[in-house]
């Protein structure tokens, strides 16, 4: 018997069981077996395979190049290193937003390609055939709402999202109609705190928060910033819990010394 046989998983029926019984929900990004391993011993209840990737491992400056295949890519790692936590998949920027056939493929090939339990799509009433679409397959998915970093050239700046009545109101109707539609969960990203209040209040389903303050069911943060491996990017909400970026320049600085002073390796660390 394999080991992960022995682990209870997290299901989104879980996760509902959370938001009724007030049990907060955690959740992280990953990007490959190694962290993710880690991240789900650790006991995260969700671990997103952000579309975030194309920031933090790529390079890139938005989330708007990285391709379905890398995201499958990714996906198919994190799932390798995971026994416990639910995995969501970002569907990426030009996959699912107009053409509701294309998304339910690209959901598809998730699913089949990496063994992930869920896929994440953002917007609202602009993309609701691909949401619905895409349950009716069997699929579960989440939704994101609030500043949504694959429109940000339409939006043209990552400040706070929603904080006129107009939007704010809006983003509530939107949330409705996921629910509706069948949704299992929704982020809500960069919004007020009253307003993510209001919308959790108002859903039966769980709301995951990034600068959205205490009052939704659960917290999620990129991984690379959580642990300091990125250092520019200092939003008020991030929580650094460590300074990797510092402490891996340190010890890389110590390995060169120790290789050029002739320090490394030593008789131990040598084979007779």
């Amino acid at each position: 018997m394999s080991i992960k046989s022995n682990v209870r998983k997290i299901t989104t029926n879980t996760l509902q069981q959370m938001k009724q019984n007030g049990e907060k929900i955690s959740m992280l990004t990953a990007y490959d077996f190694s962290l993710a391993r880690i991240v789900d011993t650790a006991g995260i209840e969700v671990i997103l395979v952000g579309d975030s990737a194309s920031n933090v491992v790529a390079g890139h400056e938005t989330t708007l190049p990285i391709t379905l295949d890398q995201m499958i890519y990714h996906g198919a790692s994190v799932v390798r290193g995971t026994s416990r936590a639910l995995i969501v998949v970002d569907l990426p920027f030009g996959s699912y937003q107009g053409n509701s056939r294309e998304a339910l493929n690209s959901a598809i090939r998730i699913m089949k390609e990496t063994g992930a339990h869920a896929v994440k799509l953002e917007g609202g009433a602009e993309i609701i055939d691909s949401v619905e679409r895409i349950i009716s397959a069997g699929i579960p998915v989440m939704g994101h709402l609030g500043l949504t970093p694959q429109s940000i050239y339409k939006f043209g700046t990552y400040t706070v999202r929603a904080k006129e009545e107009m939007e704010a109101n809006k983003l509530l109707e939107d949330a409705k109609l996921l629910e509706k539609s069948g949704c299992f969960s929704i982020v809500l990203e960069k919004i007020p705190s009253k307003l993510a209040n209001n919308v959790t209040s108002q859903l039966t389903i769980p709301t995951i928060g990034i600068g959205a303050g205490p009052s939704v069911d659960g917290q999620v943060l990129v991984l690379h910033d959580l642990l300091g491996i990125t250092h520019e990017f200092n939003p008020r909400f991030l929580r650094r819990y460590l300074n990797l970026h510092d402490q891996i320049s340190e010890a890389i600085t110590k390995y060169v010394d120790d290789v050029k002073s002739l320090n490394f390796p030593n008789e131990n660390e040598s084979y007779n």
